[in-house]
């Protein structure tokens, strides 16, 4: 079904049959011929990970995946981080918009447990949470249109968490994941079966 260019499951959703391997392998080949300084994958489970890596010869630069204190990704961060990947976090701080949100979730930036800290610091949650993934060591990238929300998130450089601060956000872990991307579960590469 579908089109060439966008071919269509029996439910109208996208995909594609090509194995990550190939497609990888073409990346490759651009960063070769100097057409991409870096090259790196987008929420790649372990095992994904696991197998691009015994069949790479340029180890990715980065794994971005959904980070935030709700679903810290330990044990991703430290398995990636051991192979020499850096984490970018999308969804730092916690994707109040999603499109899989349900009605009663707490919003991360509202979670009352937040509030202490920021107030002790004199920072806003969202800075607080910004700056933890900060001195995790991974790579953030909020999104924002608004200019203040964007200069707020800045300025995150001139204090630090303590390790009790560090402590309790992860305690926030609950592997909740807000970008779930359900539609595409059924398809033999969906990376969110497996533990991490």
């Amino acid at each position: 079904e579908g089109d060439d260019l966008f071919p269509e499951g029996p439910n109208g959703t996208e995909f594609s049959d090509y194995d990550y391997i190939d497609t990888w392998k073409a990346m490759e080949e651009l960063h070769r011929k100097g057409l991409a300084k870096s090259i790196g994958i987008s929420n790649f489970n372990k095992r994904q990970v696991e197998r691009l890596l015994e069949n790479c010869t340029i180890v990715p630069v980065t794994n971005q995946v959904e980070c935030h204190p709700y679903l810290n990704q330990k044990k991703l961060i430290e398995f990636c981080t051991s192979r020499g990947i850096i984490i970018t976090a999308y969804s730092p701080l916690g994707s109040k918009n999603s499109p899989w949100a349900k009605p009663g979730d707490v919003w991360l930036l509202d979670d009352p447990r937040l509030k202490p800290i920021a107030e002790k610091l004199r920072k806003t949650p969202a800075q607080i949470v910004l700056r933890y993934q900060i001195q995790r060591g991974l790579i953030t990238i909020p999104k924002s249109i608004n200019k203040n929300r964007m200069a707020e998130n800045m300025q995150i450089f001139d204090f630090e968490l303590s390790s009790d601060d560090m402590a309790h956000i992860n305690s926030f872990n609950c592997n909740k994941r807000l970008c779930p991307f359900v539609e595409f579960k059924d398809h033999k590469y969906y990376p969110f079966n497996d533990e991490y």
